[in-house]
């Protein structure tokens, strides 16, 4: 079956047209990563990429503005993360910039995050320089702790739940004084009896006094109530008395000793 000159113009234009998106395609790709721009190289170390992978974008201000272009394990507790930006954001890069790893929302792809630096004397970032990071927080531990925290709340609440209802059902001492009347009853009565019984000692202490206050005025004790307070006084004033002595003491040879150096 031979091929019309009809059916060969189809076929052409559908090949063009084809090399044509490959080509904007590839073009494309190209800016977006920063293959036909002019670029630099720097790179920071970090202990813990969390998920980081080469060809991811690196971020300036909200914009992208590079990729990732290797990732090497250095040492144990050490990885090299190289990254290749736009030449039109070197002078924003200062040596006291710092990189970071964030990611494309809250579940998206692991990018990196390049700071702003400028403090006083911070000099533009030349080409491969290494600039300073901040290690990511290790998600998996963060969701061990609060596994835990999830676990002993849970274990909480169950413990509580059961307190409840033993509780609910007269168990123990606190279910049986709230679901028992008699045992409420009783415990009223009793509280009823102690105060019947405070308020009759404050009687008795009023009385008391009252009935030691008419013994000092009666004449037939008043004479033993008067030696009492003599006695009393007779002991306040020897005290006073010795510590007068003392003083008068102390004064005194306070007297002798500086006449002595005089």
């Amino acid at each position: 079956m031979k091929t019309t000159a009809s059916q060969k113009i189809k076929i052409g234009l559908f090949t063009f047209t084809g090399l044509v998106v490959l080509a904007l395609a590839v073009f494309l790709l190209g800016n977006k990563k920063g293959f036909f721009n002019s670029t630099f190289n720097v790179y920071g170390r970090f202990k813990n990429v969390n998920g980081l992978r080469v060809g991811n974008n690196v971020r300036f201000a909200g914009i992208n503005v590079g990729v990732v272009d290797a990732i090497t394990i250095v040492t144990d507790s050490s990885v090299r993360v190289d990254l290749t930006l736009n030449d039109n954001v070197k002078k924003f890069v200062k040596t006291d910039s710092k990189m970071s790893i964030g990611s494309d929302g809250l579940m998206g792809d692991k990018l990196i995050v390049v700071a702003p630096g400028g403090a006083d004397g911070a000099q533009e970032v030349q080409n491969g320089a290494q600039l300073a990071t901040v290690n990511p927080m290790d998600v998996d531990k963060i969701i061990s702790k609060l596994t835990g925290i999830a676990d002993n709340a849970g274990n909480l609440i169950q413990n509580l739940a059961d307190i409840t209802g033993k509780v609910n059902g007269g168990k123990g001492s606190l279910g049986r004084l709230l679901n028992d009347d008699k045992m409420a009853k009783d415990l009223d009565a009793t509280v009823k009896q102690a105060k019947t019984t405070m308020a009759n000692v404050h009687t008795t202490t009023s009385t008391l006094n009252e009935d030691l206050t008419a013994a000092q005025h009666n004449f037939l004790l008043k004479g033993y109530f008067n030696k009492k307070k003599k006695a009393k006084k007779a002991k306040q004033d020897s005290i006073a008395n010795v510590k007068k002595d003392q003083k008068t003491q102390q004064d005194s040879a306070k007297k002798a000793k500086k006449s002595g150096k005089d």
